[in-house]
């Protein structure tokens, strides 16, 4: 593989975010957290279709994960902490800009593009959290599934948005008519690319986290660094499903797809250690921020019953849906000396909040573009804003059939599809799983929530029902 030198943005300074949809009642947090030395990294690990009841520290009972329960009871476990939306790319895009769904470019895993149906790219004039960390005078890397690009623009893919190295697998047709495999990845675009072969790794994240460690190994040490690991397990695809001893003692009582399917996010479990142990003996960890979550609920594909393993943990739906198991994600905190060990938050946060989050620990202003908070008060366990209210939209079928909506206010949520024309209502405080729509005997709530999906989505070229079409 070629060595590459990692490039380094000018520091800017971004206009200050006024948060809205923010209780006033809390105390906001007006002045930066000072850092003796170079500013902290930040390290975000990110799996992909990891359902919220897939880690022992969440409730698994059958799974494995003993490095990622440990991170848990060593830095601080969200109980209700939420994706983007309910499938992969315009989830990612919401962690990238800091936009909710009803704001964001991306609604859906493809869109219309002239007419036709295409991926959507992120719009240019949209700053990601790449670009901000690099313009903080951060080096910054992606290594994993991008998702947020289109094949023939190589501008749109990770190396073109804010990242100075980026590995990522890209699919579809390139501009000069190529077929590209996704087993292959692009190493800062087309300066170089490396095959993955499965026969070689035990799981796809193994290939991915070598280069983590090649990056960590040959990085500048005098700048602080920022790391998105984008994951691929537990997601459906055959091929990634590598040939393991794990679980060999379930292979009569377990199908197959479901013995390989708890083996892999145990071997992410261990990849992730690596990754941990690696900064261990570098002595960053003092000075790193880690997080873990998941891009949305448990996945459904491939034959793999996502009810096999409780992997939403009773929570109602999985991916596509914007039930709570659709978007209800695990997301661990972790910073050594700083976050207290072993601490539960039921702060209701979601990935709009990230670049705000991580704009704060890089000590500079916040995007206006984001609908998000800062969380970082949270993690080092200081007053908190909070959201009035969170909101999502999905313009995918699957679980839906149809576009659809949701809003979670304090104790209320509120789903509303467009192919029935009605808004279900749950009080999450009583009724975690969804089993009871209330919406009948409360209907003044109704109402409210009514308002807020209708005045959250705003219109893009590429949805049709967004904007405006899907009213109370």
């Amino acid at each position: 593989m070629k060595s590459f030198k990692l490039v380094l943005a000018v520091a800017c300074i971004f206009t200050l975010n006024a948060c809205n949809k923010v209780e006033d009642n809390q105390t906001p947090q007006n002045k930066k957290e000072k850092y003796s030395g170079k500013q902290p990294n930040i390290i975000f690990l990110l799996a992909d279709d990891m359902g919220y009841g897939e880690l022992g520290s969440y409730g698994q009972k059958d799974i494995k994960t003993p490095f990622l329960d440990e991170l848990s009871s060593k830095g601080l476990r969200f109980t209700d902490f939420y994706a983007g939306t309910s499938v992969c790319s315009p989830s990612r895009a919401i962690l990238m800009t800091g936009k909710h769904a009803g704001h964001s470019t991306i609604r859906a895993n493809g869109g219309l593009i002239n007419g036709k149906g295409g991926r959507v790219p992120l719009k240019k004039s949209e700053i990601t959290i790449g670009e901000m960390l690099q313009n903080a005078g951060y080096q910054t890397a992606m290594i994993g599934k991008w998702h947020l690009g289109v094949p023939e623009d190589m501008s749109t893919w990770a190396k073109g948005r804010g990242f100075d190295y980026a590995v990522q697998e890209q699919w579809g047709v390139s501009k000069k008519g190529n077929v590209l495999d996704e087993r292959e990845h692009w190493v800062n675009n087309d300066q170089d690319s490396v095959f993955y072969n499965y026969n070689d790794y035990k799981c796809l994240d193994e290939f991915r986290t070598n280069f983590a460690l090649d990056y960590l190994e040959k990085k500048d040490n005098s700048k602080p660094f920022f790391l998105y690991m984008s994951y691929r397990i537990p997601h459906a695809h055959e091929f990634f499903l590598s040939k393991n001893d794990l679980y060999k003692d379930k292979t009569e009582e377990w199908l197959e797809i479901e013995r390989r399917h708890a083996a892999r996010i145990t071997m992410l479990d261990t990849q992730i250690k690596r990754l941990y142990d690696t900064l261990g003996k570098s002595g960053e960890l003092e000075n790193t921020l880690i997080i873990f979550s998941s891009d949305n609920g448990p996945h459904k594909e491939n034959y793999h019953d996502n009810e096999f393993f409780n992997s939403s943990g009773g929570l109602k739906g999985y991916k596509r849906a914007l039930y709570e198991g659709g978007i209800r994600v695990p997301m661990i905190a972790y910073w050594k000396g700083k976050v207290k060990e072993g601490e539960t938050t039921n702060l209701q946060a979601a990935f709009y909040d990230i670049m705000p989050t991580f704009a704060d620990v890089a000590g500079v202003q916040i995007p206006e573009q984001t609908d998000g908070i800062s969380i970082l008060p949270e993690i080092l366990g200081k007053p908190q804003k909070k959201h009035d209210y969170l909101y999502w939209e999905i313009h995918e079928g699957g679980y839906h059939k149809s576009m659809a909506q949701a809003a979670r206010k304090g104790k209320w949520k509120a789903v509303r599809i467009a192919a029935t024309n009605k808004t279900e209502l749950y009080n999450l405080e009583t009724d975690m799983f969804e089993k009871n729509n209330v919406a009948a005997v409360h209907p003044e709530i109704v109402e409210e929530m009514n308002t807020i999906l209708a005045s959250e989505s705003v219109a893009n070229e590429h949805y049709p029902n967004a904007g405006g079409l899907f009213k109370k």
